[in-house]
């Protein structure tokens, strides 16, 4: 079939059509003009990519536009405008700092100061698929900023791009595992749905992260008045460092010298081996270069209860516990994010040195409803371990460290590990809105 049911050409290219470019430059704005903030909207317009699949018309560069709700107020929108906007938006990410985990290194008053909380005002992403063509836009966008917008300034900067083989600085493989989308053109390819049964999947409804659309309870999703009620999505955007040299140090020290131990490990912290093979698939060893794509996602928890395979603690079955949780996956369903992370900084020469160089991810996700899709993930999933039984232990690679902070690993006998460091910390970051090309055209 080759029908969709989403309005691509109105609905902005990453939200469910994923470019794949290498490189990338996020550039956040701040605006103290909005007579200039609008002439520079006016002037990009044009060029923001749409979601319509490229076919083999691929371009060599791509440019969006997302706003914060300061963003918006500084535009000058009506405040009867302003405030059907959802609460979670208007109030920015740093608001629930403590839901999330950003506290201790990761607090407010530690992000970067060009990311203080509230100051960022929009973020034009520019995607290349080689350094020319990426470095090209990138100066069109500076050209734009000096000639139509002097009122806008560049708040901050990070380069970033993929690493050799899909991988991030800790080692694993990603970016493929992603709710599919129940759309014959629209949304990622690679993925899952939800679990039914018999084995079966089903796709999630496009209204999940797309406004204007049938969400999984069968209707709309709350959305802001025209013209943002349709065709846009939240984006929430974390800069994430990653501390290579506490990760290496804490595999050696808790596994030894041996590699494969040190590999065993990681996995069970993750659960998947470096090169993405899921451990409820492979538990023992990694799958190979010859395991089909279908394999890395199409994979359930409620046959392992106890965690033998998979541990209840790992990252993936906390960011996505599919039907870890019960009744089918139907607890699960309503909370899904589609993410568009990219790695920056440069991957270290000795992992096990902290060589002064910051490196990390860009951690970018899309949904229609940031309290309940990416601060349950965030919060109650990855920050909390009640809803799987854990009490208050913390997802232990992403998760705010601490003295007490502990996870398990079942096993006969089981390993405790403790304390829990930081592998993790947030640099800074907000929530942002990213407007249909119609409502872009009416800013």
């Amino acid at each position: 079939m080759n029908e969709t049911a989403i309005e691509l050409n109105d609905l902005q290219g990453n939200v469910l059509c994923g470019y794949g470019h290498p490189h990338a430059r996020y550039t956040f704005l701040n605006f103290s003009s909005a007579a200039a903030a609008r002439r520079l909207i006016a002037a990009l317009a044009p060029r923001v990519r749409n979601a319509v699949p490229w076919g083999d018309d691929r371009p060599s560069s791509t440019l969006n536009v997302a706003l914060t709700y300061e963003g918006l107020r500084a535009l000058e929108l009506p405040e009867d405008l302003l405030t059907t906007f959802p609460k979670d938006f208007r109030d920015g990410m740093a608001a629930n700092a403590a839901l999330l985990g950003d506290r201790g290194e990761s607090a407010v008053e530690n992000w970067d100061p060009d990311l203080a909380p509230r100051s960022l005002h929009a973020l034009v992403t520019v995607y290349g698929a080689d350094p020319q063509a990426h470095g090209a836009e990138v100066e069109q966008l500076a050209d734009d900023l000096a000639r139509v917008a002097p009122g806008v300034t560049v708040a901050h900067t990070v380069e970033a791009g993929l690493l050799a083989d899909q991988r991030e600085h800790f080692g694993f493989r990603d970016g493929f595992s992603q709710p599919s989308i129940r759309d014959d053109v629209a949304g990622p390819t690679v993925g899952e749905g939800t679990p039914l049964r018999f084995g079966r999947w089903g796709d999630v409804a496009p209204g999940e992260f797309v406004l204007g659309y049938e969400d999984e309870d069968g209707s709309p999703p709350r959305a802001p008045g025209a013209p943002f009620d349709r065709n846009g999505s939240f984006m929430v955007v974390r800069k994430l460092r990653q501390h290579v040299d506490r990760f290496t140090a804490f595999l050696r020290d808790r596994a030894g010298p041996d590699r494969a131990r040190q590999d065993w490990l990681a996995a069970k912290l993750l659960g998947r081996w470096q090169d993405g093979t899921p451990l409820e698939r492979w538990p023992d060893r990694p799958g190979g270069g010859d395991v089909d794509a279908s394999d890395l996602n199409a994979f359930r928890f409620r046959g392992d209860r106890a965690g033998l395979r998979c541990p209840v603690g790992a990252h993936i079955r906390r960011a996505n516990p599919r039907d870890a949780l019960g009744w089918q996956g139907r607890l699960t369903k309503r909370h899904r994010i589609v993410r568009r992370g990219m790695p920056y900084g440069p991957p270290p020469q000795d992992p096990a040195v902290d060589d002064g160089e910051e490196r990390g991810l860009m951690f970018v996700c899309f949904q229609a409803s940031i309290a309940r899709q990416f601060e349950v993930v965030q919060g109650r999933w990855l920050n909390d371990g009640d809803a799987f039984g854990l009490g208050d232990d913390r997802d232990f690679l992403v998760g705010l460290g601490s003295p007490g902070g502990k996870m398990t690993v079942p096993g006969d006998p089981p390993l405790v590990l403790r304390p829990q460091p930081d592998f993790v910390t947030t640099r800074g970051g907000d929530y942002f809105f990213v407007p249909s090309l119609t409502a872009l055209g009416w800013l």
